[in-house]
């Protein structure tokens, strides 16, 4: 993090703090947005790789700082997110916690609801996602359940803004929940016997007792700070003595009793004034998700997909950007400028050189990938909206079940076929590490982004479909395998598929519109900085010839082992730089005849497997960390070279022909 960033968290961690807690992808991002505007800083928990967002608000003209946790389905921890929620909540001293909760699934909401309720925290519930309810007909009793829950709920809508402005309010009167979970004797007995070996904290005795009685190893570390090893073994003890009331562990006792509880709230505070499930929109929305039935919509899905990113983004859109905008006004007159203000040659070609940061980084960022990543996000957004894509992802929930992965994982990968490195970010939304590792490896490994899987349907079209086939059976033959392998190899569980259907609808601009926006800004961000550093990487590269001695390096395995003419190396380098300017390079190949379609094919399997671009591996480094970075890129780079040597094998072999 920079000097200032640091600074300004620090300044920032003397205020009172506000903490929005809550599921994953329930708004949270929002809401902080909304609270903080430009006041936040980014950086990794202590300890972990866990990114939390930090910011300041001026809430009812009182400065707070603002701390946006990690989303959670438990303050259990299952995973290192939750891990570094509950840790936030009980090491930080905190003065105020606003629950962000999904309308639309109030029982998976009311589980985090009552962890806070027993930890002893003020809090108040920002409903959000309210519309999601209402279209279905179903009606929530938000005073019943500010009653029974003794703390003030708010129906919201943050893509909206609507109802924030309660829970600014309402920041300034927050309240203690009065519903507590009753347990078995067994259990309460228990807890009462360790609250008094324990030390104080910001959270409760009760909510810590019964964490240690659930089996939460996570707070090995914690206890042994703050309690004596005496006390530590009283504790086991008393532990185990309540184990052997039940053949069931005691994580899965005290869990099923929330749910219970839970159940029982919102089932009380629910109501359906219409049938949910009735009509055209219910009976079009099952047949999306039918086996069979559901592939005509998803080819025409993709279809409509490759129409409006593919042809009116990647191509209409980039090249006006590309040519015009930057070709013929931005590049010429910066280079001018340049050039007539600065006498430096190496600043001079730091900035609009080959590798310039204005002429490479900036037409790359806002010339190539923003339109094709703007006009994907649009489309994104609008199948968000109608509710096809939770459909999409039921329906190839039992294929993507073969790689060790859910149906979930389809949202991210069909991403990728705009911009693998936007892909790499919406990783997030997977509920596991495990699964976010996968899905991260098979993005960089075999999924082509919409640049420079024109360039090769171009290339394949011009040769025979059935040198496409080829190539697509490869590819998809490699993703499955690999991601099966991945998932015997990388530790971890898997995640059990719950996705929440929203009814089937027209999407509403509105909601498109506030989407898009959000996301785009997240683009620039988040990706336009990584371009910038992967073009200055590259600038220094080249100025001290280390990129002529790896072309040099790579020619020999590119002749002998894929038997590609020695001129290939240097695409598959500038591949590296951008997928799409390597299968450029390809391209040129086979437009001046150095290349029959045996080889044609098997290049292009090699490219499209081959290390992904800097951008990507860059926001590799940033998702996953720098160490899954290395390791994904030493199996990536070795695993493309052979699957092409081995395809070239037998492809020359067979004497196979296009």
């Amino acid at each position: 993090m920079h000097a200032h960033g640091k600074k300004q968290e620090k300044k920032n961690d003397q205020l009172p703090k506000i903490l929005l807690i809550g599921n994953p992808n329930v708004g949270k991002s929002v809401i902080f947005g909304y609270l903080t505007g430009r006041y936040v800083t980014v950086s990794n928990y202590p300890g972990t790789t866990v990114e939390v967002s930090r910011g300041k608000a001026l809430v009812n003209g009182k400065s707070y700082s603002i701390l946006d946790t990690p989303g959670v389905n438990s303050l259990l921890p299952m995973s290192e997110d939750e891990e570094v929620t509950r840790n936030i909540l009980l090491t930080e001293k905190q003065e105020r916690v606003v629950q962000v909760a999904d309308a639309k699934n109030l029982k998976r909401s009311l589980l985090i609801s009552l962890q806070l309720a027993e930890m002893g925290l003020p809090f108040l519930i920002a409903l959000n996602l309210y519309d999601e309810v209402t279209s279905r007909g179903i009606k929530i009793d938000i005073g019943k359940l500010s009653s029974t829950l003794g703390v003030d709920v708010m129906s919201t809508v943050a893509t909206r803004r609507e109802g924030l402005d309660k829970v600014e309010e309402g920041i300034e009167s927050l309240k203690q929940s009065v519903c507590n979970v009753k347990y078995d004797e067994e259990i309460e007995k228990g807890i009462r016997e360790m609250e008094p070996l324990l030390p104080r904290a910001n959270i409760s005795g009760r909510s810590i007792a019964l964490m240690l009685l659930a089996g939460d190893e996570t707070l090995t570390g914690w206890l042994h700070d703050n309690v004596s090893n005496e006390n530590i073994n009283k504790i086991e003890e008393i532990r185990r003595k309540v184990c052997t009331s039940y053949r069931q562990s005691l994580g899965y006792v005290i869990n099923r009793r929330r749910l219970a509880e839970a159940e029982r709230i919102t089932d009380d505070v629910y109501s359906t004034s219409k049938k949910e499930r009735s009509g055209f929109s219910h009976f079009l929305g099952s047949m999306m998700m039918h086996p069979l039935w559901g592939i005509p919509f998803l080819l025409v899905t993709l279809y409509l997909l490759y129409l409006f990113v593919g042809d009116f983004g990647a191509g209409i859109s980039v090249d006006f950007l590309e040519t015009e905008l930057f070709g013929r006004f931005i590049n010429p007159w910066a280079t001018k400028l340049v050039h007539t203000i600065i006498p430096f040659e190496i600043l001079q070609d730091l900035l609009v050189g080959e590798y310039g940061l204005i002429t490479m980084a900036l037409s790359y960022a806002v010339a190539i990938v923003f339109p094709i990543v703007g006009t994907f996000f649009i489309a994104f957004s609008i199948l968000e909206d109608s509710g096809y894509l939770p459909r999409l992802a039921v329906m190839v929930n039992k294929i993507f079940r073969l790689m060790g992965l859910n149906g979930k994982a389809v949202l991210p990968m069909v991403l990728g076929l705009g911009c693998d490195t936007m892909a790499t970010l919406t990783t997030r939304i997977l509920d596991g590490k495990k699964d976010r590792v996968i899905v991260t490896l098979l993005l960089a490994l075999g999924v082509p982004c919409s640049a420079q899987l024109g360039v090769i349907l171009g290339m394949l079209g011009g040769i025979s479909f059935s040198a496409f086939v080829v190539w697509a059976a490869v590819i998809l033959g490699v993703l499955f395998l690999v991601g099966f392998l991945a998932s015997k190899v990388i530790k971890g569980d898997a995640t059990d598929f719950i996705y929440e259907l929203p009814p089937i609808r027209i999407p509403q601009a509105k909601n498109i519109f506030f989407k898009t926006i959000a996301r785009i800004d997240w683009y620039l961000r988040e990706a336009v900085p990584l371009f910038i550093l992967g073009t200055f990487v590259l600038f220094t590269l080249d100025k001290l010839n280390i990129l002529k001695v790896i072309e040099a390096a790579a020619s020999p395995v590119v002749v002998t082992l894929l038997g590609l003419p020695p001129k290939a190396a240097e695409a598959f380098l500038i591949g590296f730089l951008r997928r799409d300017y390597g299968a450029a390079g390809l391209y040129a190949l086979q437009k001046d005849g150095l290349m029959d379609p045996v080889q044609i094919v098997v290049s292009l399997v090699t490219m499209t497997l081959f290390i992904p671009c800097i951008a990507n591996l860059f926001m590799v480094i940033k998702e996953r960390g720098l160490m899954v970075a290395v390791w994904m890129t030493a199996f990536i780079l070795p695993f493309a070279i052979m699957v092409g040597g081995l395809l070239n094998f037998i492809l020359r072999i067979t004497g196979a022909s296009f």
